[in-house]
């Protein structure tokens, strides 16, 4: 994994898990024993197993391995491993950028951004993706053409609630049903992950960003998202949308054209193929004002 952080520090690393996965997704073997742990019913048999008050003995090992500070959350101590997972965070830990023009990040996540090509076509590491295989629906999916896709990956040592990334208008939540793969970059290099996954998404009708998709993406352990609010109704930046449980997963924002001027860092940092380490409520971009047209301007 290739990691920056918004002060230019660079992490590369390979952990067990990292290794585990790359072997299942590359070789023969691991790949005929995806075709079962893909499926819903293992996340849903693993949750089952993780809302029980014997899964809470796996919880001290996790904080001490990933080296969360529990300090930061309303909580310490958890009736069950989905319940610490689920934890919530003190909001002074994640401070909100309220300035009107700014666009925040919904999550905390690895970010990576990828511009959206008239065709509709983009690219994530170096599998194509289509927004239309991404929402099923092509209509919507024209809106944008040349915009932006922003891939914001959530690791299990990463906060599992997310917010709404401007004030605005929510639509119905919609449901596409999928499979489960992990969201690991091993398993993207193999399988269009996210247009294959279980998702839910929800258009943010905004008065100065456009409509946004927001989009979140269940993984291999992560049968569950998490939504509070399913209707249509008015909502504000640093609002909780909803919570992932156990497992890595994955949010979309997709922007339209013209509407958001991303931060630079996270422009080059893809480019350079590193993914970008955000927190939830931090600027991610701005309002982009539009051209000016006539030859005079006073």
């Amino acid at each position: 994994m290739k990691y920056i952080d918004r002060k230019g520090n660079i992490t590369i690393e390979e952990n067990s898990q990292d290794k585990l996965l790359r072997h299942l997704y590359s070789d023969w073997g691991g790949r005929l024993c995806l075709k079962v742990l893909v499926r819903p019913f293992i996340s849903k048999l693993a949750g089952a197993f993780l809302n029980t008050r014997f899964s809470a003995g796996l919880v001290s090992g996790f904080v001490k391995r990933n080296g969360i500070d529990l300090s930061e959350y309303k909580r310490q101590e958890f009736r069950s491993y989905n319940d610490f997972f689920t934890r919530e965070i003190k909001p002074e830990a994640r401070p909100l950028n309220s300035a009107e023009n700014v666009l925040i990040s919904p999550c905390d996540g690895k970010a990576t951004v990828c511009r959206i090509g008239r065709d509709s076509r983009f690219y994530i590491k170096d599998t194509e993706y289509t927004v239309e295989q991404l929402l099923r629906n092509k209509e919507l999916a024209a809106r944008y053409l040349d915009g932006y896709a922003v891939i914001l990956r959530l690791t299990v040592d990463d906060y599992h609630r997310y917010c709404y990334t401007a004030d605005g208008v929510k639509s119905k939540n919609v449901r596409l049903p999928g499979v489960l793969h992990t969201v690991n970059p091993a398993a993207n290099d193999v399988y269009p992950i996210y247009k294959e996954n279980a998702r839910e998404y929800t258009l943010l009708k905004t008065e100065k960003f456009g409509t946004i998709t927001m989009m979140e993406v269940g993984a291999m352990m992560v049968g569950k998202i998490t939504n509070h609010q399913r209707g249509t109704g008015r909502v504000k930046k640093g609002q909780e949308k909803g919570y992932f449980e156990f497992g890595g997963s994955t949010i979309v924002l997709l922007l339209q054209h013209g509407k958001v001027r991303l931060d630079y860092d996270l422009l080059e940092n893809s480019e350079n193929g590193f993914e970008t380490i955000v927190r939830m409520g931090e600027r991610i971009g701005e309002y982009k004002l539009p051209k000016r047209t006539g030859k005079n301007h006073q």
